[in-house]
């Protein structure tokens, strides 16, 4: 039950770092679209860094958990990414939801009924869950025999420290599109409270199931790689700004890569 409470509280945390990428709205400051999109591809590096490095490395490490799969540990791995991708691709197919820049997507009948706040806000919510999902997956691992929860705080600091900048990058663009400064900050903080139900997810199912760990493991990064890849990456090269992205990816890849390495050392 402790990990559990853990899990939740460390995805809540990550979930309400993007309130504080939000704060330069309250202040008052201003991007360009270049210092935008180089934050979202620092975010993304930090996601391929952390799925990579903190998910799907130790989820093939964990042979002894799949004794009872009669399967070899890399497929249960692959089985695992394949469905998190699979899943989130369903969701952002059909789920309502708008983007700033390449606009709506989903339901075209149930976004008709809804406000563009709230499709702006499901758009966030599907980019959010799996990070969530990710951490309480993480802090489940610690419930494994000889488990530790140095795994849990890497997967949390790497979400925390990506949606800083992505909370920047939300507010921003709500406030040029109309809305207050007060609301603007709102909405972002808002979408990263959907992190502790994904936490809660995940944490829940595998410290329940620990031969689950494995796959959930690699489902959560299957799911925040397709993020990246679909959504995260192509708004920031939507606006003449693709090398300085790419290498804001770099960057946050190296940063997380370091900090992965650094916190698990020592």
């Amino acid at each position: 039950m402790e990990i559990i409470v853990l899990g939740i509280m460390a995805s809540l945390l990550a979930g309400l770092a993007t309130s504080l990428g939000a704060i330069p709205v309250l202040l008052g400051r201003e991007f360009s679209e270049r210092s935008l999109d180089i934050m979202l591809g620092f975010a993304a590096g930090v996601m391929l860094a952390a799925s990579a490095f903190s998910l799907l490395v130790p989820a093939l490490d964990m042979e002894p958990i799949y004794t009872n799969w009669e399967l070899e540990p890399v497929l249960i791995v692959v089985l695992g990414f394949a469905s998190g991708a699979l899943i989130i691709h369903v969701i952002d197919r059909w789920a309502p939801h708008q983007h700033f820049i390449s606009g709506p997507e989903g339901s075209s009948n149930i976004s008709k009924r809804l406000a563009a706040t709230w499709l702006f806000v499901i758009a966030i919510t599907i980019h959010n869950f799996p990070e969530g999902l990710a951490v309480g997956v993480a802090f489940g691992s610690a419930a494994q025999p000889e488990g530790d929860i140095s795994t849990g705080i890497i997967i949390a600091l790497a979400i925390g420290l990506q949606n800083i900048p992505e909370g920047t990058a939300v507010a921003l663009p709500l406030l040029r599109e109309g809305y207050t400064k007060r609301d603007a900050f709102a909405i972002t903080t808002f979408t990263g409270l959907v992190e502790p139900i994904g936490g809660l997810i995940g944490v829940a199912a595998v410290s329940i199931a620990l031969g689950m760990l494995g796959f959930g493991m690699a489902f959560a990064a299957g799911a925040m790689i397709f993020v990246v890849s679909d959504e995260i990456i192509p708004e920031s090269h939507r606006k003449g700004h693709e090398r300085a992205a790419t290498f804001g990816v770099i960057l946050g890849f190296m940063v997380m890569m370091f900090l992965d390495n650094f916190i698990a050392g020592a």
